[in-house]
This record gives structure tokens, sequence and C-alpha cells, in this order.
């Protein structure tokens, strides 16, 4: 896309040029192959141009509406998938103005009036994101609540938590689950941020420093659905800080799925046991009968690094662009579809995956009090009872060592050893069960029983929050997008 306006609705090397490009430049240079996702939003952008041009008088209302029916035809042609590109058209703007001047004739060349390739291109990709923007937030959504109805069905199962991957102190499956919903909420109000800054119209900033026609910038921004209009012609068409903000949202959801992957993944081999993936959702082996691969849990990991990929590619585009618009800017589009793509897909496979976890909850239990994981318990009863914490922490861990030197644990203890170990212990014994030390936790945030439903709660009531806003803002960016009855059309 370049910042040349095309002339007689063919080629944008206009008349400045005596030759026309080199069919190499022709083919590096299109972005036709790509950005005809844009289409839809392309159309209605010039739809929404051409209705304030016919208004403001720049042009006659007679071809304001002749050039807005013929627009509606070339959508009617997208829906039907009759509308065709080649890369002789360069982009969709060219493609969609060379089908349009053939359907209504040379009235169409006044359609451009106004109006820059530059700030053409930036109204239709902050439009096509505002709809990815509510894609991605429907799925962060869904796979919270997946997330949530997985916590509900298993609300007294005790677990392991871990530091450094070591066994470190029991708490509730619910709890650990929750841990992701609380990264997807963060996610999801990334999102809403990201979509709050795409939501501005750079159309009417021309090429760089506006135009000169008495045209009506906060009509189509209030036609397109935009909630406001740039402040400023030169960052309008160079800005791409709204790319960035999707991308950087998609990688941390990436990352965040990641994450969960890689404890899944782990959990279900033969050395956890803890959880048997549905067989719906793994693989078997070409050569090994026996296995079956977590294999949408490791691509749901792998997919990250991709993702991570278009951000820091992006990032490396615009750092050292002056203003205003570059061809450089170009690059913004394919990574971005890819990253969207990509992430929607990890979002729509994972939910069903997860509500068809099956949970060893004994082996779990079990694993919960093993390896020392009571041993902080012990010593905040010492703490408790006035023995600083740092000296009961010292001997508790002789405890462990002591133990784990003989082969035994806390359970295999006589009374007479816990009262040599500590006068305390003499009179009060430390949690030896992985749900009294659970239930103990009874903090905000912690993770006892009554505060972990409670986090369910205002979790769930936050998704619901979450889903209102986006119902909301789904149904006005679809009526934008939407084609009008014939007879309303120029309205």
């Amino acid at each position: 896309m370049s910042d040349g306006q095309a002339v007689g609705g063919t080629k944008a090397w206009g008349g400045r040029f005596a030759a026309p490009p080199d069919a190499r430049l022709e083919a590096f240079n299109a972005s036709v192959a790509f950005d005809v996702r844009m289409v839809r939003e392309d159309i209605r952008g010039s739809v929404a141009h051409v209705r304030m041009l016919g208004r403001q008088g720049i042009v006659g209302a007679d071809e304001a509406a002749a050039i807005e029916a013929g627009l509606w035809r070339v959508w009617d042609e997208v829906e039907a998938g009759t509308f065709g590109l080649t890369v002789a058209d360069e982009d969709v703007h060219t493609g969609v103005e060379r089908r349009l001047r053939d359907l209504v004739g040379s009235v169409t060349g006044k359609l451009h009036t106004g109006r820059s390739r530059n700030d053409q291109v930036a109204t239709d990709l902050r439009l096509w994101t505002k709809g990815a923007l509510l894609a991605l937030i429907a799925g962060v959504l869904d796979l919270s609540e997946a997330l949530l109805d997985v916590a509900a069905a298993h609300p007294t199962v005790a677990m392991p938590g871990y530091t450094h991957l070591q066994r470190a102190q029991p708490v509730l499956l619910a709890h650990h689950l929750l841990a992701y919903v609380a990264m997807l909420g963060r996610d999801a109000d990334r999102l809403r941020d990201a979509y709050r800054r795409a939501d501005v119209s750079p159309l009417g900033s021309g090429a760089l420093a506006g135009v000169t026609y008495p045209i009506d910038r906060d009509a189509t921004a209030a036609d397109l659905g935009f909630a406001d209009v740039s402040a400023n012609s030169l960052d309008a068409v160079g800005d791409r800080d709204f790319v960035l903000d999707a991308l950087h949202a998609c990688a941390l959801v990436a990352i965040h799925v990641s994450r969960l992957s890689e404890e899944l993944i782990l959990w279900s081999s033969a050395e956890f046991r803890y959880v048997t993936i549905d067989d719906a959702f793994a693989t078997g082996s070409s050569i090994m009968p026996q296995k079956k691969n977590p294999d949408v849990a490791e691509l749901g990991r792998g997919k990250a690094g991709r993702v991570v990929g278009h951000l820091v590619a992006m990032l490396t585009v615009a750092k050292g662009l002056p203003l205003a618009y570059n061809k450089d800017l170009q690059e913004d589009k394919e990574g971005l579809f890819d990253a969207v793509d990509t992430t929607l897909a990890v979002l729509d496979v994972f939910p069903p995956m997860l509500r068809t976890l099956r949970f060893d909850a004994p082996r779990m239990a079990a694993a919960a009090v093993a390896d020392f994981s009571l041993a902080t318990d012990a010593a905040d009863l010492l703490a408790r009872e006035g023995v600083p914490f740092r000296e009961a922490h010292e001997v508790v861990g002789r405890l462990v060592g002591r133990c784990a030197a003989e082969g035994r644990t806390f359970a295999d203890l006589s009374d007479a050893e816990w009262a040599e170990i500590h006068p305390v212990f003499g009179h009060r014994r430390p949690p030896l069960d992985a749900m009294e030390s659970i239930a103990a936790r009874d903090v905000p945030g912690g993770t006892a029983p009554g505060r972990v439903l409670a986090a369910h709660a205002a979790a769930s009531a936050d998704v619901a929050t979450a889903r209102s806003w986006l119902e909301e803002r789904e149904a006005a960016l679809a009526a934008v997008l939407r084609r009008p009855p014939a007879n309303k059309v120029g309205g």
C-alpha cells in the first residue's frame, strides 16, 4: 500500500511516471494477497467517506449515491464469493476501486477526493483490529469459563503447590486453576484497553497533513462506529501502536496458555499421573503403540513462540520509522493476522479439552503431603507460640533432615520424638493432613476452601461483566459491518 492515489482506477504510479513499474517491483510491492482480509472494512470505510462527501457538498449528492450503491454491489460480490483480486491490483483498495469503476464508471474517481491511501488503510486496519480484539476477548472469556467449570467440579481436591518445580505446600486444585483465571482476567483487561485505543478514526488525516476540503471527520467516525477521531494527522497515518497493543495482548494470552500447557504436559506424564487427557485431544505414536501424547497442550505451548515472534517483528519494524507513513508499515498486517488467527485457534481448542480432563484426586492428595510439604506449617506453629520464625525454621529444617536420613515422615514420629524436637510440639502438633494445612491459609487470596469459593464467585462475576461489555460492542460493530437494505442505500 502506497500513499499515491490510483489514477484511472488501475495503477498507482499516476502521471508522475513515464513508464510502468518493473514486474518484479509490482510483485514485491503488492499486498493484495493478504490485505484482501480487510475488503469489507475497506468498502465500509469508503461508504462512510462518500456519504460525508455528498452531505458536505464536496461531490454531488447524485454522484455520492451512485458511488455508494456501487460499493454495496461490490460488497454483494464479496459476500457471494465472486469478487476477485490479482497482483496487478497491488492492494485491496485498488482492487475495490477498479471493480467499482467497472460497475459505475468514471464517477468512481471522485471517491478518493479528500482522502489518501494512508488514512484509508489506517482506517481499514483499525476497523479490522477492533473486530479481531472482540473475537479474542470472547475466546479468553470462553477459556476462563472452562477453567471456572473445572474448578467448581473439584472443590475439595488437594494437590501439591510448587516452587522451582519442587513440592512446596498443599493447595486446592481449584485454587491452582483460578490462578490461570486471574491471568486471563488481566488478558481480557489488556484486550479491552487495546480496543479502546484502536477505537479512534484516522479518516480525514489525508496523506499526512490533513486535507483542504471541508470534510466532517466526526460524521465519518460516527458512521464507522469509532468513539473518537485522531488528534494529529502525522501521528494518525504513521501510528501502529494499536497493532502493537493487539500483538502484545496476543503474546501474553499465548504465554499464559503455554504455562498451562506445560503443567498439563507434566501432570499427564507417567512421572506425575495427576490427570488423564481425553482421547479426543491426544494423539498416538507412529511406532510405539502404547503412546498417548498431549499434542494439543504441546501445540499450545509451541505456538506461543510464533505469536511472540510477530510482536518482536513489529516492534523492530516500528522502532526507527520517521514520520509519517513509510512503506515499511505494509509489514504490519501479515504478522497481526497470523497472531490473531493462531491465538484464536488455541482459545478454540483449549476449553473443550479442559472440560474433559480426568484428575486422579487420591494421587494428587497423597502428593500434596509428600516430601515434607507440611514443614512450613510446623514452623508456623512454633512461631505462633512465640518462637522467632528464623529459629523455628532452623528447628523444622533439622527435623526434615533427620526424617529424610532415616526414611521416615512426620506421621511416623512418636509423641516423645515430637516433644524432643521442641517443647511446643509436646502439647501441640502441626498439621499432618493436607486439608488441615489448606484450611489454615484463610486469608484473602489464600487457598482455604472458603476463600477459594469466594474467589470463584468473584471471578465468575467479572467474566459475566466482561461478557456484557463484549456483547454490546459486538452488536455495535456488526451493525456497522452490515449491508443496508437496497432502499436505504445512500443514507
